[in-house]
Protein backbone atom coordinates (compact mmCIF):
# COMPACT_ATOMS: atom_id res chain seq x y z
CA UNK A 1 0.00 0.00 0.00
CA UNK A 2 1.29 3.33 -0.99
CA UNK A 3 0.32 6.09 1.54
CA UNK A 4 1.60 8.65 -0.80
CA UNK A 5 -1.22 7.54 -3.55
CA UNK A 6 -3.98 8.39 -0.70
CA UNK A 7 -2.11 11.73 0.41
CA UNK A 8 -2.29 12.84 -3.41
CA UNK A 9 -6.07 11.93 -3.46
CA UNK A 10 -6.97 13.52 -1.03
CA UNK A 11 -5.13 16.79 -2.54
CA UNK A 12 -6.36 16.34 -5.80
CA UNK A 13 -10.04 15.95 -4.87
CA UNK A 14 -9.81 18.52 -2.51
CA UNK A 15 -8.56 21.07 -5.73
CA UNK A 16 -11.91 20.09 -7.17
CA UNK A 17 -13.96 22.31 -5.90
CA UNK A 18 -12.03 25.35 -6.87
CA UNK A 19 -11.85 23.82 -10.37
CA UNK A 20 -15.89 23.50 -10.29
CA UNK A 21 -16.03 27.12 -8.92
CA UNK A 22 -14.18 27.90 -11.79
CA UNK A 23 -16.43 26.67 -14.06
CA UNK A 24 -19.36 28.03 -12.71
CA UNK A 25 -18.15 31.20 -12.84
CA UNK A 26 -17.20 30.69 -16.55
CA UNK A 27 -19.71 28.53 -17.82
CA UNK A 28 -16.80 26.51 -19.34
CA UNK A 29 -14.12 23.97 -18.06
CA UNK A 30 -10.98 22.46 -19.39
CA UNK A 31 -12.55 18.57 -18.68
CA UNK A 32 -16.06 17.54 -19.90
CA UNK A 33 -18.85 15.86 -17.70
CA UNK A 34 -18.10 12.58 -19.14
CA UNK A 35 -14.39 12.78 -18.16
CA UNK A 36 -15.56 13.54 -14.66
CA UNK A 37 -18.19 10.88 -13.59
CA UNK A 38 -16.28 7.79 -14.11
CA UNK A 39 -14.47 7.19 -10.97
CA UNK A 40 -12.05 4.84 -12.29
CA UNK A 41 -9.80 7.41 -14.42
CA UNK A 42 -8.61 9.88 -12.00
CA UNK A 43 -5.13 8.98 -10.98
CA UNK A 44 -6.28 7.60 -7.67
CA UNK A 45 -9.35 5.52 -9.35
CA UNK A 46 -6.67 3.63 -11.35
CA UNK A 47 -4.57 2.88 -8.63
CA UNK A 48 -8.37 1.91 -6.42
CA UNK A 49 -9.02 -0.32 -8.92
CA UNK A 50 -5.52 -1.88 -9.06
CA UNK A 51 -5.18 -2.68 -5.69
CA UNK A 52 -4.92 -6.64 -5.26
CA UNK A 53 -8.08 -8.52 -3.78
CA UNK A 54 -6.65 -8.61 0.12
CA UNK A 55 -6.40 -4.47 -0.25
CA UNK A 56 -10.15 -4.39 -1.78
CA UNK A 57 -11.53 -6.62 1.15
CA UNK A 58 -10.12 -4.22 3.60
CA UNK A 59 -12.57 -1.56 5.23
CA UNK A 60 -11.10 1.39 4.55
CA UNK A 61 -11.63 0.02 0.59
CA UNK A 62 -15.12 -0.64 0.95
CA UNK A 63 -15.97 2.83 3.00
CA UNK A 64 -13.46 4.77 0.35
CA UNK A 65 -14.76 3.25 -3.55
CA UNK A 66 -17.88 4.36 -3.21
CA UNK A 67 -17.82 7.55 -1.55
CA UNK A 68 -15.45 7.96 -4.14
CA UNK A 69 -17.67 6.89 -7.12
CA UNK A 70 -20.10 9.35 -5.53
CA UNK A 71 -17.73 12.05 -5.57
CA UNK A 72 -17.14 11.88 -9.37
CA UNK A 73 -21.31 11.43 -9.62
CA UNK A 74 -21.68 14.99 -7.81
CA UNK A 75 -18.97 16.89 -9.54
CA UNK A 76 -19.94 15.67 -13.11
CA UNK A 77 -23.73 16.68 -11.83
CA UNK A 78 -22.18 20.20 -10.73
CA UNK A 79 -20.02 20.84 -13.71
CA UNK A 80 -23.22 19.36 -16.16
CA UNK A 81 -25.22 22.28 -14.50
CA UNK A 82 -22.27 24.71 -14.77
CA UNK A 83 -21.87 23.68 -18.53
CA UNK A 84 -25.44 24.47 -19.34
CA UNK A 85 -25.69 27.98 -17.80
CA UNK A 86 -27.55 26.72 -14.82
CA UNK A 87 -25.24 28.32 -12.50
CA UNK A 88 -27.71 29.35 -9.52
CA UNK A 89 -28.33 25.26 -8.98
CA UNK A 90 -24.33 24.88 -9.48
CA UNK A 91 -24.10 27.07 -6.88
CA UNK A 92 -26.58 25.32 -4.58
CA UNK A 93 -24.58 21.89 -5.09
CA UNK A 94 -21.55 23.97 -4.34
CA UNK A 95 -23.14 25.76 -1.20
CA UNK A 96 -22.56 24.65 2.96
CA UNK A 97 -25.93 22.24 2.21
CA UNK A 98 -25.35 20.97 -1.08
CA UNK A 99 -24.44 17.06 -1.69
CA UNK A 100 -20.95 17.81 -3.32
CA UNK A 101 -19.62 19.24 -0.15
CA UNK A 102 -21.03 16.65 1.83
CA UNK A 103 -19.39 14.07 -0.08
CA UNK A 104 -16.25 15.18 -0.77
CA UNK A 105 -15.93 16.12 3.43
CA UNK A 106 -16.50 11.94 3.76
CA UNK A 107 -14.41 10.96 1.30
CA UNK A 108 -11.97 13.24 2.29
CA UNK A 109 -11.95 11.82 6.09
CA UNK A 110 -12.32 8.35 4.89
CA UNK A 111 -9.18 8.68 2.87
CA UNK A 112 -7.76 10.19 5.97
CA UNK A 113 -8.49 7.28 8.13
CA UNK A 114 -6.79 4.76 5.67
CA UNK A 115 -3.97 7.20 5.56
CA UNK A 116 -3.35 7.05 9.11
CA UNK A 117 -3.92 3.12 9.64
CA UNK A 118 -1.25 3.19 7.03
CA UNK A 119 1.11 5.30 8.58
CA UNK A 120 0.59 3.72 12.12
CA UNK A 121 1.41 0.47 10.55
CA UNK A 122 5.08 1.37 9.15
CA UNK A 123 5.56 3.02 12.67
Amino acid sequence: MDSDQIQKAIAAHGMWKRRLIDAIDAGSSDVSVAQTEPDNVCPFGKWLYALPASERNSEYFKKVQPLHAAFHKEAAKVLSLALSGKKAEAQKCMASSGQYLAVSAKLTSAMMDWLKALVSKTH
